[in-house]
């Protein structure tokens, strides 16, 4: 039995992941338990939890697996350094002494971090370096449904590698083709994310959100389009570009872009963040996601014609953009389409592991047609009756305990139903950026004051942003255009035209709050300006409380539809533990939580109105 435990850390989204032969056992991101969100720190306490659900120790393991080549990437840094001379002289003062300090020496910190988790044996550790793209491939393609497929990795950059495409064959991965730095998508994604005042590495699903408020046919949006692709970016035929380094700083500044370049060029300064955002803010959004999705579509087509292939894997942070995918899905391009719940850099950790244990250990792949081996995502630890009833007499919370789940889900569904808002908190915590039905945040769909109740009294974040329908896997074509499952909320389709509102004929023009709000359909909270959706299906295999509880609504509304938001206000990981969940509970405007069978009514808890003392003040993201 082959034991390998990978490890992500010192970049962003540091995670931690166990396979045994190949089976997924275990997989979490160090932010869920230290509650520092995308915490780049050595995931001590990610491997810790891995370890303790295996119940293996680290001198049983086979192998221990960084995701990426630090020295590569150190080579990167001094040839780009080398490269731009003189420009970048204060970046490169300001890295050098931190790779000279750290980087270089990552065995040894690694194996110092490890005395963190527990004793060990130096001398049994087998420690190896897969490549960053190497490591997102194989998180795609392994434990994929498919035996043979094209592989799409896209991100910023890994050593030198900012894309890469493979073939993927049995147990076998071989790299086709690689677009190196300084030309990066999703570098180039980023420095619009920075330019719309949104966090680097955070913030670009904000931007992703933003694009459907730009207008399609102002003049504005397309000279954006025109500029972007004249100055910024020479897209190739086989989807690889070339990006004018004269407008960024990446490769040797501090900073995303040329602040002064990009305003003489666009005409619009670099928003700062939190300030207004104006319609000009949303046709560039527009325009850049036009952008890339046109890169990723010409990317895929290139996949399609180097392997031959009717199916397709993506990973790496670019596939994280639902809307590029959902759009390539819709193309035909391939029959089926498998994209790494946990896309980037945590999902690194467990592409290292499965990358060695098929490629350096020769192991056997099994692959069952049309099931995927991520087990929904839930990998992440649970948490017993016990753990829920010692936090609740911690807080003096009181509870009531359902000893019939299907009561529980029916009682749920009515609240829902009436408006309320419902903390769900089940089983194992999902590994990825997404809430899957385990650490949710719930809402009504139909409900049309929903979308806005969220994001000003929940979440407490930018109204503008959307939330996610999840639908029973059984009632998905009665809502949505879309012919495929989507099991982790990584596509994007439209709204039936039959639930539709019809739009007034200025609705593009119409200022961006009065569109946000105004009807689109009847399951409005889910509904985004253009009639998309980012849908999560629902299976009662993979999530059976999940499903009980959307098919007791069903049955009480007839909409197999719910609000999905993560469980999380903004700048705070999503919720790993029942303290977790019930600090979240208490510090927003909730109206119930539901922890394993366990029942609180936001009226009946202590009173918390000095919020302030328990409010913990995370970093904007």
């Amino acid at each position: 039995m082959t034991k390998i435990l990978g490890i992500s850390a010192f970049y962003h989204d540091s995670a931690a992941a166990i396979v045994e032969d190949g089976k997924i056992l275990a997989a979490a991101q160090e932010e869920r338990f230290t509650r520092k969100k995308h915490t780049p720190d050595f995931p001590v306490k990610a491997i810790q939890y891995c370890l303790e659900f295996t119940g293996f120790s680290i001198d049983e393991l086979d192998a221990i697996v960084f995701y990426d080549k630090p020295l590569l990437k150190f080579e990167r840094l001094l040839e780009t350094y080398y490269a731009f001379a003189p420009r970048g002289l204060v970046s490169f003062l300001t890295a050098i002494p931190v790779w000279i300090k750290e980087k270089i020496f990552l065995k040894k910190i690694i194996y110092e971090a490890l005395r963190d988790v527990q004793e060990y044996d130096k001398k049994k550790v087998k420690l190896l370096f897969p490549e960053h793209h190497l490591s997102h491939a194989a998180s795609a393609f392994y434990p994929s449904p498919f035996k043979s497929s094209a592989i799409l990795t896209i991100d910023g950059v890994g050593e030198w590698a900012t894309a890469s495409i493979c073939h993927g064959d049995g147990a076998s991965l071989m790299l086709m083709k690689e677009m190196k730095f300084p030309h990066s998508v999703g570098l180039l994604y980023s420095a619009f994310t920075y330019y719309i005042g949104f966090s680097v590495n955070s913030g670009e699903y904000k931007l992703m959100g933003l694009a459907p408020y730009g207008n399609p046919d102002s003049e504005r949006t397309k000279k954006y389009v025109s500029l972007i692709k004249d100055h910024l970016v020479d897209i190739k035929d086989d989807g690889s570009i070339w990006l004018n380094q004269k407008y960024f700083k990446y490769a040797t500044g501090l900073k995303m872009v040329d602040e002064k370049r990009w305003e003489k060029l666009f005409g619009i300064p670099c928003r700062k963040p939190e300030s207004n955002l104006e319609q000009q803010h949303c046709d560039m959004a527009f325009a850049i996601q036009q952008v890339t999705e046109e890169i990723v579509m010409k990317m895929a087509a290139e996949a399609k014609r180097l392997t031959n292939c009717d199916y397709l894997c993506m990973a790496g942070g670019v596939a994280l953009n639902c809307v590029a995918n959902g759009k390539l899905l819709k193309s035909g391009m391939f029959k089926e389409i498998f994209i790494q719940p946990a896309a980037g850099d945590a999902g690194g950790a467990l592409g290292a592991a499965l990358a060695v244990n098929y490629l350096y250990f020769d192991q056997h792949r099994d692959v069952i047609p049309g099931t995927d081996s991520m087990q929904g995502a839930y990998l992440g630890p649970d948490f017993s009756d016990k753990e829920i009833e010692l936090m609740s007499r911690k807080y003096k919370a009181p509870f009531h305990k359902y000893d019939s789940f299907d009561e529980l889900a029916i009682h749920t569904a009515d609240l829902l139903a009436e408006g309320n808002v419902v903390g769900w908190f089940q089983g194992r915590m999902e590994f990825g950026p997404r809430a899957l039905g385990n650490r949710s945040i719930l809402g009504d769909a139909r409900n049309t004051e929903m979308q806005k109740k969220l994001n000003l009294k929940i979440k407490y974040r930018e109204g503008f942003r959307p939330f996610a329908p999840s639908v029973l896997i059984e009632s998905n074509n009665d809502f949505f255009d879309l012919s495929a499952a989507s099991p982790y909320m990584l596509l994007i389709a439209d709204v039936q035209k039959n639930r539709r509102k019809e739009l007034p004929a200025n609705y593009n023009e119409m200022p961006l709050w009065e569109k946000l709000y105004h009807l689109r359909s009847d399951i409005q909270s889910v509904t985004h300006l253009d009639f998309s959706a980012r849908i999560q299906t629902v299976h009662k295999e993979t999530n059976p409380r999940y499903w009980e509880l959307i098919n007791a609504f069903k049955n009480k509304t007839g909409y197999g539809v719910i609000v999905n938001t993560s469980f999380n206000v903004r700048g705070e990981p999503i919720v790993c533990t029942p303290e977790d969940a019930y600090k979240c509970f208490m510090r927003t405007e909730m109206d119930y939580l539901v922890a394993g069978d366990y029942f609180y009514i936001k009226t009946e808890q202590p009173d918390w109105q000095n919020r302030e003392k328990w409010m913990e003040k995370f970093k904007l993201d």
